[in-house]
């Protein structure tokens, strides 16, 4: 049993069929093609998704940088205190 009820031998003769339609450098072309279709589209989805984490870094970096110089004057504001 292979696929679906379609043994192994009913899909090598579909194989065989298939290559004497269209040919061994047509089927060639065909799958170069479709493999650089695969390719573009997984090098998009990884842009993608660059692109939806870029805003998050800087929110990161931005609220580290606020948090950091809160930080810094709550300091200076406390030796100010006790100077009073």
């Amino acid at each position: 049993m292979g696929l679906g009820g379609i043994s192994i031998w009913q899909l090598l003769i579909i194989l065989v069929i298939v290559l004497l339609l269209f040919g061994t450098k047509r089927l060639k072309s065909l799958g170069s093609d479709l493999g650089n279709a695969v390719k573009g589209f997984r090098s998009a989805m990884s842009e993608a998704d660059k692109e939806d984490q870029e805003p998050k870094r800087l929110e990161e970096t931005s609220a580290q940088r606020t948090g950091a110089s809160v930080e810094v004057d709550g300091a200076a504001a406390g030796k100010e205190k006790d100077k009073v």
